[in-house]
């Protein structure tokens, strides 16, 4: 009863249009942000906000970047991480070869150089598609991290490659507590993925579903292939290479190239699949499944049975868990857990009727 848009008129283009056209929405929007902004950095400790919620964040602007290219433009890609890495050693060498560099300006720039390489590497996607695309993008993933280990001037000359992040300073105020940190971190976060859910209602957007459903249909009716899939790598790559950066100043503070590995990749691939490939709200919640999981089962594990595992044995359940979610989500429900959410709305919309 309480999720009905009864009685609320829309009277101008502008209004059917919005990115929340029903009011409970844009009410229970402003809601959790306001929660997530006010009241969690309050009541939140020291643990959750460095070791959850912020790379649950930083994740989800990883997935959101991997799901525009794969779930909006159809384009498949296994180098998430690497283009984490170039956004993370950009900013870096930003901030450390140009003096008095404002931390935003080298996060924009890192981002900038993330999506320059990502052009780069989708250029076969103008030949090849599908799992021929996938194994391209594969080597992007072990050639990047191959240059960063091999020319030691992007780690500044560090005899082991780890590269220390320096003190994030905006405008006088330094950001070098938890609190500060992850109100950072949900700002950039909240700020692009307003910026992804307008860009996919878009022009830019449409065409790239265009893309993904039939390509040859889309040349056809006068939708330029060349520019609509680098385009999409670009921004793809862009939101990859600011969540780098952001995974290396507000969550790790020491990165390495290692660090940005093929598993990585992977991580964030299944976070689109349980989450919901195509869709925003599915890189949060496949985000946070995929960051809460480890923890959950840690407690329970320790809970329930104690000492009584073998070693390793929590790491190799939590590995068949997500082989077996995966498999789950692709046979029952496709489009992740976003679709069970939205079948929610959709019942509430007509509870207490019959759907």
């Amino acid at each position: 009863m309480l999720y009905r848009e009864a009685g609320q008129f829309k009277a101008s283009y502008q209004e059917d249009s919005q990115i929340f056209p029903i009011r409970q929405d844009r009410v229970g929007f402003i809601a959790l942000l306001a929660f997530f902004f006010l009241i969690v950095p309050m009541v939140a400790s020291q643990y959750w906000l460095q070791a959850i919620l912020t790379p649950v964040l930083i994740f989800s602007l990883a997935a959101l970047g991997l799901n525009i290219l794969t779930g909006y433009a159809g384009q498949l890609s296994l180098g998430s991480a690497a283009f984490m890495a170039v956004g993370a050693f950009a900013t870096y060498n930003f901030m450390l070869r140009i003096d008095g560099m404002p931390f935003l300006m080298a996060i924009l720039l890192g981002g900038l150089s993330a999506a320059a390489v990502g052009i780069l590497f989708g250029l076969p996607s103008l030949r090849i598609k599908g799992f021929y695309l996938a194994v391209a993008t594969l080597a992007a993933q072990f050639f990047i991290v191959w240059v960063l280990v091999k020319f030691p001037w992007f780690s500044n000359y560090s005899s082991s490659g780890v590269i220390t992040a320096q003190e994030i300073n905006i405008l006088g105020y330094a950001f070098n507590t938890p609190e500060s940190k992850y109100l950072l971190t949900l700002l950039v976060v909240t700020v692009l993925a307003l910026a992804a859910k307008n860009m996919v209602r878009s022009t830019t957007g449409r065409k790239w579903m265009a893309v993904r459903d039939m390509d040859v249909a889309a040349e056809v009716i006068g939708i330029r292939l060349m520019r609509t899939k680098l385009q999409a790598f670009a921004v793809s790559s862009f939101y990859c290479g600011v969540a780098g950066a952001l995974y290396a100043y507000t969550y790790l503070g020491t990165v390495e190239p290692e660090g940005f590995n093929l598993t990585l990749s992977f991580q964030i691939l299944f976070m689109i699949i349980i989450g919901g490939v195509g869709s925003i709200l599915g890189s949060f919640l496949g985000a946070a499944f995929i960051v809460l999981l480890p923890v959950f089962l840690n407690i329970v594990l320790h809970s329930f049975v104690g000492a009584a595992l073998p070693p390793g044995f929590g790491s190799n359940l939590e590995l068949m868990i997500f082989g077996g979610l995966i498999i789950f989500f692709l046979i029952v429900e496709p489009h992740g857990m976003a679709r069970l959410w939205q079948i929610g709305k959709e019942k509430l919309r007509l509870w207490p009727f019959p759907h």
